[in-house]
This record gives C-alpha cells, structure tokens and sequence, in this order.
C-alpha cells in the first residue's frame, strides 16, 4: 500500500483490503484493550499511532506527539512499531516473543508480520501496557540524555 493520507483510522481501515483490515483491525483490539490512560490515538506518517499529547511532553524535537506504538499496512507486510522497545527492552521483548515458538522479523522497533497468528497477542499486549505515560516520559527522556 502506498502511505496512507487518511485523515482519521476508520478511514485509514476502509482503504485496506479485507485480510489485512482485519488483521490490522485485530491488532488494535490488542493495543486498545492495553493501552494506558493517557495516550492518543490518531494518524500520523501515514499509520494509526498511539502517542503522549503535546500538551503532556512538551515540545519535540519535530513538533509532533511523542510517538509510542504505531499500526501500519506496507507493500509487503504490516508493521508494529513498539516505540519502548528500542534500546533497553529489545532483548527481554525478543525473547518473550520467540518463547512461543514464533518467528520475530523485527528491525529496530519495528515488528512486521504478514498474518496477525504471526504475532504472540499476549506478549504484545503486556508490552503495549508496560509503560504508563509518566514511565515512557522518563525513558525518552533518559535516552535524550546519553
């Protein structure tokens, strides 16, 4: 799929074909359902994405919300990007997720799959959940900081 310029998810879902609407559809049920209190949904670059209001982080380095997880169908496969996992949960998250005996395709926060049972739902559920906004705040910041 070419990027998206939907400008709400509902729009973003009914561009998609059937498959990967409701593998993506499926997906968000999962970041929904874990996701803290606190965090927006919206769309951005193209993908549905889960991130800290500005009102809430202040100002970015690009004057967009600080990103947290994001949702999207590319030309190949779809992608989950699990913005916590970069740097200090990588190896703990990669070994959860390949404990259930599925293959991990993942750069540097970024998951792809191509069918939604190819993705361990429990695992990225209690990741999604793993940091309340104050936490992933702290972990930005920390990392601004090296």
């Amino acid at each position: 799929m070419v990027r998206s310029k939907a400008a709400t998810v509902e729009e973003y879902l009914g561009e998609l074909p059937a498959d990967r609407r409701d593998a993506v559809a499926q997906v968000r049920e999962v970041i929904l359902a874990n996701l803290p209190d606190g965090y927006q949904e919206g769309m951005a670059w193209g993908m549905i994405t889960y991130s800290v209001p500005l009102s809430r982080s202040g100002k970015t380095y690009n004057g967009q919300p600080l990103g947290y997880v994001a949702l999207a169908s590319q030309k190949n496969h779809l992608s989950l990007y699990l913005m916590c996992v970069d740097g200090g949960r990588e190896r703990e998250f990669r070994a959860e997720f390949e404990a259930t005996g599925r293959k991990l395709d993942m750069g540097k926060s970024c998951v792809r799959f191509t069918r939604v049972e190819d993705l361990p739902l429990d695992v990225i559920g209690r990741e999604v959940a793993r940091y309340p906004v104050d936490a992933f705040l702290e972990l930005v910041t920390a990392r601004s900081d090296r």
